[in-house]
């Protein structure tokens, strides 16, 4: 499943990377956390819909929860914002961005995005990423752990 995480986002790399490490112990008693999954696919619906339609259903990360807990886990970097590789605003991109939120919440899924920022740097991530997966979990806090 690390394979098919981008290259160019360390962020991802690194949400991926702590909610394994930090849990190594006890990953079988986890939900998984499915990495670049696809809400949709169908080519048929593609041609009928255009190659757009399908543009807000790829989830960064998908937790299958127990009670039917869906939870989508976004990392969301500059081109979810900006055009122009990065220099220019872009609100039609970011109203896209927010859009697709909308469509996963109506759908019965609950959405949470971290920007690209907050997890580039391994470390700096790690209490973010470990306060976060405690409360989403409902658990106390790690001990020490492998990370």
């Amino acid at each position: 499943m690390k394979d098919s995480l981008p290259k160019e986002s360390p962020g991802q790399q690194n949400l991926f990377w702590y909610y394994h490490h930090a849990n190594w112990d006890s990953l079988s008693n986890l939900p998984a956390l499915l990495p670049e999954i696809w809400l949709h696919w169908g080519p048929k619906t593609l041609r009928e819909r255009g190659v757009h339609a399908m543009q807000n259903l790829r989830m960064d990360f998908l937790m299958l929860l127990p009670g039917t807990r869906r939870v989508v886990l976004e990392v969301d970097g500059m081109q979810h914002y900006t055009r122009n590789g990065g220099t220019e605003p872009d609100s039609a991109r970011y109203a896209a961005t927010m859009a697709g939120d909308r469509d996963l919440k109506l759908r019965g899924y609950e959405v949470f995005r971290f920007g690209h920022d907050e997890l580039r740097d391994r470390d700096r991530a790690r209490p973010l990423l470990a306060g976060f997966f405690d409360t989403l979990l409902d658990r106390p806090p790690a001990g020490p752990s492998r990370v």
